[in-house]
C-alpha cells in the first residue's frame, strides 16, 4: 500500500525503463501538456487576430505556426530520471547524465529560473530545476543517496552545504504536507 509521503524509489514500469530501480519525474507529462496548450493557444490567438484584421494568408499562417513551435520547444521541460548512482536529464536532442556517487560540485544558481548545477568527476554536467526534486521525493532520494556517497568519499568538494539546505527544505515541506494530510492545519 502506498502512502502520500512515501519517499522510497519506485521501479519504472515496462515502458522504456532504463533498468530496475529507475525513477522518473512523475509531473513531466503534465508539464508537456501545459506547454502544448500554451503553444496552441498562442497559435490560435495569432490566427484569430490576423484573420480578424483580414491579413491572414498562408505565409503568415506558416510564420505563426513556426513561432508557436519555437515556443513549444522552449517550454517543454527536461525529463529527469535517476537510478542508483546516476541522475539524467533528457531534452529533445540531448541527454545529460552525471554520476551522483562521483559528484564534485553542486551549485545553486539564483535568478529568474532557479537551477541546481551538478558536476561529477568525469566532467559531466547537469542542470535541473530544484522544484522537480521537491515534487518528486524519489528523485531526491536517489540524488541524496549518491551525494552522501560522494561526500563520504571526499569527491564532493563544493556544494555540500547547498544540498543540505535543499534537504532541509524538502524535510520541512514533507512535514508540512503530512501536517495538512492529517487535518491538523
Amino acid at each position: 500500500m502506498e502512502h502520500l509521503g512515501d519517499t522510497r524509489p519506485r521501479t519504472a514500469g515496462p515502458r522504456g525503463s532504463a533498468g530496475p530501480g529507475t525513477v522518473h519525474d512523475r509531473d513531466w507529462a503534465a508539464g508537456v501538456r501545459r506547454s502544448v496548450r500554451c503553444s496552441a493557444t498562442l497559435f490560435g490567438l495569432l490566427l484569430f487576430v490576423d484573420g480578424a484584421a483580414g491579413s491572414l494568408d498562408w505565409r503568415r499562417g506558416a510564420l505563426w505556426l513556426l513561432l508557436a513551435s519555437l515556443l513549444l520547444l522552449v517550454l517543454v521541460p527536461a525529463r529527469v530520471s535517476a537510478g542508483a548512482g546516476w541522475l539524467a536529464t533528457r531534452r529533445l536532442l540531448r541527454t545529460r547524465r552525471v554520476r551522483t556517487d562521483l559528484l564534485t560540485a553542486a551549485r545553486p544558481v539564483e535568478g529568474v529560473a532557479r537551477r541546481l548545477v551538478l558536476r561529477d568527476a568525469l566532467g559531466n554536467r547537469v542542470e535541473i530545476d530544484p522544484e522537480v526534486l521537491v515534487r518528486n521525493p524519489a528523485l531526491w532520494y536517489r540524488l541524496d543517496e549518491g551525494a552522501r556517497a560522494a561526500e563520504a568519499a571526499g569527491t564532493l568538494r563544493c556544494g555540500a552545504v547547498a544540498l543540505h539546505r535543499l534537504a532541509h527544505r524538502l524535510d520541512h515541506e514533507a512535514a508540512l504536507g503530512a501536517f495538512r494530510v492529517s487535518g491538523l492545519e
